[in-house]
């Protein structure tokens, strides 16, 4: 991998920057913004809405987005792709869609971010779903026998796919297998992993998966929600209106047909073709480059960080403070180097 030839692409680091925040957001390389940009320049238009030239080469570019990251993830069907704002409207789409009710089980872990828990707690409050937090072992990982032992019953299991606090990666396939014994749907909150980790929802059979598109440097506001396409058609409508369906009166409705059902309202077009950018740019990258830059340069770090006194990398179930550094393509082994050495001056003034 040509780290130099990647940081090309990034006008931000000519001008010197050091950014170690790409777990929250990273980055966006100039294609991604040219690709934005051709849209408005080019064909700014509605899509699916105005028949006219411009019109239609947005639909099309709208269609082609939907197509690439269909592939990008290991989709069956371009139709089990539904473009969402991030990772939390497609988590909160299923919470809100998916018809729980009183009594129904939802199994999530204790290392969530609050996108996939707020909704299961609200919920829990409204309807009198019946909310449980797997906790993990005592070594941090994964609890699979406890696992086997709570999936009974459940209806679902929602579960972080990497953690955004020490990037801990869940062994989803595992999982997946277990709740599906068990007659349980599995939707997996992939905003850490699907920018990093390769993903294949259809080896995985994962039943729903959401991310978000800005952590993988697309733009923000643009994210997805893949569901498999019997499972989408079955869930109750969640924000409705224009483009949601085919035919109204003041009676009555057709609804769209999926994914568009679940695409309220004037789409985030230029949004949805940088999200397509991105994932291309990615593939052409390759992830498993990128997984094995970022673990070398993760190497680096916690072995200068281990020498550190005072400073500890975290991962206990309690954290009072703590301060995450993340990387990705773009970061070079001098950056990690020269950030152990700030390090070593900020722990010599405690």
């Amino acid at each position: 991998m040509n780290i130099e030839k990647i940081r090309e692409d990034f006008q931000i680091l000519k001008k010197g920057v050091i950014y170690f925040d790409n777990a929250c957001t990273p980055l966006r390389p100039n294609q991604i913004i040219e690709a934005m940009n051709d849209y408005y320049q080019n064909y700014p238009s509605c899509g699916g809405r105005s028949m006219h030239k411009l019109g239609r080469q947005t639909t099309e570019k709208y269609n082609e987005s939907r197509k690439i990251i269909s592939k990008h993830i290991g989709a069956r069907k371009e139709q089990e792709i539904v473009f969402t704002r991030n990772t939390t409207e497609g988590i909160n789409l299923v919470a809100n869609s998916l018809g729980l009710k009183k009594g129904d089980k939802v199994l999530t872990t204790d290392r969530e971010h609050n996108s996939n828990l707020i909704p299961w707690k609200v919920l829990e409050k409204k309807t009198g779903i019946k909310h449980k937090v797997l906790g993990s072992k005592k070594d941090m990982t994964f609890d699979l026998d406890g696992f086997r032992k709570e999936v009974g019953g459940a209806r679902l299991v929602s579960f972080v796919h990497s953690s955004n606090l020490d990037g801990y990666t869940l062994p989803a396939k595992e999982i997946i297998e277990i709740a599906h014994e068990n007659d349980c749907l599995v939707l997996l909150d992939g905003a850490q992993y699907a920018p990093h980790g390769e993903l294949d929802v259809s080896k995985l059979n994962v039943d729903f998966y959401a991310f978000s598109g800005h952590k993988m440097l697309g733009p923000s506001g643009t994210g997805v929600l893949y569901g498999k396409l019997g499972l989408l058609e079955a869930l109750d409508h969640f924000l409705v209106g224009g483009d949601t369906v085919k035919d109204s009166t003041y009676t009555d409705f057709i609804p769209e047909d999926v994914p568009e059902r679940f695409e309220a309202g004037l789409q985030n077009y230029p949004g949805a073709i940088g999200l397509a950018s991105a994932a291309k740019y990615l593939d052409s990258v390759g992830k498993d480059k990128i997984k094995k830059h970022e673990n070398k340069l993760n190497k680096i770090a916690s072995e200068g960080i281990e020498k550190i006194k005072g400073i500890k990398i975290i991962g206990p179930p309690k954290v009072e403070g703590s301060v995450r550094a993340s990387f990705y393509l773009y970061n070079t082994e001098e950056e990690v180097l020269f950030f152990i050495e700030k390090l070593k001056e900020i722990s010599k003034l405690r």
